[in-house]
């Protein structure tokens, strides 16, 4: 039977990739962005893989906005089954160079718009006493890197959020059940529309995923929610971890890397699109892939040992070589 799904940032990178595997099951998808542009190409995505579509040009720092979606998805399309949170925006700068108005806007986007898809979710859900809802988080949601400052935030922020809402389902024994997804780094078009101040072309921390591996753990996610925490890929900073690095040691490995690491050798185009204000793709579509496609993993080893329960011993191995505990409920 298929499932009513609701995916923000579902225009581009790794919502639109995760919009086009749940379409693949039939299911119906409610896409939520801002970009005109991105959302047609995706519901087209959608109805191609033999899904319905149904596409909601919004902002989720408007919660407002994502109230009214939900109520129009559950008109449309019926009760929200799923919902995955996964809009976000950045900016690659060092903290002296990026403007409070910046900061908040990336909070309001990157973490409260969690926080209201999210309530715009239980509205629905705690009622009928069903439904999974998906956090797109990070590895960053456990570790800071630099020139990131804004999204790492997010990111814990998001983390303890997370962790404080499963506690209160947990003691109400609601049958509602909330997940997260930690992604490394990813190939999608992010790199060339964020907010950048570096004098260099951003680039994800290698390794890097392909955003069909992340769309898959989302997917998968959706359907079997009792795990607590499910990691795509080990990154160079979760490796660290994993390896008992002693914090103030990290933080000088990463002064001393983590600039390089996220730049490029080309020098950053001052003509290139930002999306922290406006959508990018409100014209042109972006589709779900960046320009790291010959970089770029379409498989996880990592992701494919945890999906398998006779082989989670072993992929419980291969998580803490990257610093990472797979807890379940």
């Amino acid at each position: 039977m298929s499932k009513v799904v609701v995916i923000t940032g579902a225009s581009g990178g790794v919502g639109r990739a995760t919009a086009r595997e749940f379409a693949r099951r039939g299911d119906r998808v409610a896409l939520l962005a801002r970009g005109q542009s991105g959302l047609d190409h995706a519901a087209a995505d959608v109805r191609a893989e033999g899904g319905e579509a149904l596409a909601i040009q919004v902002d989720v720092a408007d919660h407002h906005a994502v109230s009214a979606a939900a109520q129009r998805v559950m008109y449309d399309l019926g009760p929200i089954d799923v919902w995955v949170n996964d809009a976000f925006s950045g900016v690659f700068a060092p903290v002296t160079d990026i403007e409070p108005e910046e900061f908040r806007r990336v909070i309001e986007v990157s973490y409260l718009g969690y926080v209201y898809g999210t309530k715009a979710a239980l509205k629905q859900m705690i009622p009928r006493d069903t439904g999974v809802i998906v956090q797109v988080g990070s590895a960053l949601a456990y570790r800071g890197i630099p020139l990131q400052s804004a999204y790492c935030a997010a990111k814990h922020a998001i983390q303890g959020f997370h962790e404080s809402l499963r506690c209160e389902l947990l003691h109400d024994k609601s049958n509602v059940r909330v997940t997260m997804v930690q992604l490394p780094a990813v190939n999608t078009p992010q790199f060339g529309w964020v907010l950048s101040r570096l004098p260099r072309r951003a680039q994800p921390v290698p390794p890097i995923y392909q955003p069909e591996v992340a769309a898959r753990a989302i997917v998968h996610a959706a359907d079997h929610p009792k795990r607590r925490e499910r990691w795509v890929g080990a990154s160079t900073v979760a490796t660290l971890l994993g390896d008992k690095v002693i914090p103030g040691l990290l933080d000088h490995y990463l002064a001393r890397s983590g600039y390089a690491s996220q730049q490029t050798g080309a020098p950053r185009d001052p003509d290139q699109p930002v999306n922290l204000w406006k959508p990018a793709d409100e014209r042109t579509d972006q589709g779900a892939h960046g320009t790291f496609d010959e970089q770029a993993h379409p498989r996880s080893t990592q992701q494919w040992l945890s999906r398998h329960r006779g082989l989670i011993a072993g992929g419980a191995l291969v998580a803490a070589a990257a610093g990472i505990v797979l807890g379940r409920s």
